[in-house]
């Protein structure tokens, strides 16, 4: 089997410089993604607060929905842009919680992951919330529903993921409770055992856990990510819903920042189209003694509560 091309080693990402604020609604940034539907950001005037991704050429179809929790819970939907808009290529309407305000140049390394966890009292509270990101369902269902909206007919508001990363992946998991959640990804993220006690404002506990619904995936960045236990201890207490757990050994930042995204894009991509697609050729990456990440070099893999899979 193929191995992803993603090297393993730790490595220091230069600093780069941030792109200005958008200047307005429209489009931002090129076309990209290596799916079959090249994918732009946007800014809408009538979604403050959120972040558009969606193929540029729109197919004449209803895609499905993913709603996304930025790390720290930022204010900046453009803050994981590369990552996304390879999402979206693929065939999907992405909210991002968040206005566009800051994007990142592509990296050519991994980030640094955060060298401690700041105390309760250093914190800061989240830019965004739980509610606001569940808020984009209705966003979305509406501009689904305006003939003169772009995305009139195009929404299929009856799969939904969501999706997110370290604080955000706290978000996702809180809003998995919700019933018209069809498929939660948490990205280097865990609840706390102590609440509180991390650098989320995110109310979840671990019996929280309990109200998840669908199948949940957490993509985790080995034992030097800080997300680490608390994602080992979530996974072993969930026993109730299918649960993956896939393990790259890079960190916490992951791959969001390189070229498309990287490999936790290509997983998350192929996560999604298992999920809300019935693809089963995308499920082969996640179940069978000899699935693709069991097979990929760097990758570990444990699943539970998944049924006999072809």
């Amino acid at each position: 089997m193929k191995a992803l091309t993603l090297g393993l080693a730790l490595l220091a990402a230069p600093a780069q410089a941030q792109s200005a604020d958008p200047a307005g609604p429209g489009p931002i940034g090129a076309p990209a993604g290596s799916g079959f539907y090249p994918a732009i950001a946007e800014a809408r005037a009538d979604a403050a607060g959120y972040t558009l991704y969606r193929p540029a050429t729109l197919p004449n179809a209803r895609l499905p929905l993913v709603l996304w929790g930025n790390g720290a819970c930022r204010d900046n939907g453009l803050s994981a842009s590369h990552f996304l808009r390879e999402i979206a290529s693929h065939g999907y309407i992405v909210v991002a919680n968040g206005a566009p305000r800051r994007e990142l140049p592509v990296a050519q390394e991994i980030a640094p992951m955060p060298t401690r966890v700041p105390t309760p009292a250093e914190r800061t509270p989240d830019e965004t919330s739980v509610a606001q990101l569940l808020a984009a369902i209705d966003w979305a269902e509406r501009a689904n529903a305006t003939p003169a909206d772009p995305l009139y007919g195009r929404v299929d508001s009856d799969r939904i993921a969501v999706m997110g990363h370290s604080c955000g992946g706290l978000q996702a998991l809180a809003a998995g409770a919700d019933p018209r959640i069809d498929t939660v990804v948490a990205f280097a993220s865990g609840v706390y055992e102590r609440p509180g006690s991390g650098r989320s404002g995110v109310t979840i506990r671990k019996a929280d856990l309990a109200r998840l619904h669908t199948p949940v995936a957490y993509i985790i960045g080995g034992p030097e990510d800080i997300a680490y236990p608390n994602a080992i201890d979530d996974f072993e207490r969930i026993d109730h819903v299918p649960v993956f757990l896939g393990n790259l050994p890079i960190g916490h930042m992951g791959t969001f920042w390189l070229a498309s995204g990287g490999d936790w894009a290509r997983v998350g991509s192929a996560w999604l189209d298992w999920q809300l697609k019935h693809d089963s050729q995308a499920g082969a990456w996640f179940v069978g003694e000899d699935c693709r990440l069991c097979t990929t070099h760097g990758w570990s893999v444990q699943r539970k509560q998944f049924p006999e899979f072809p």
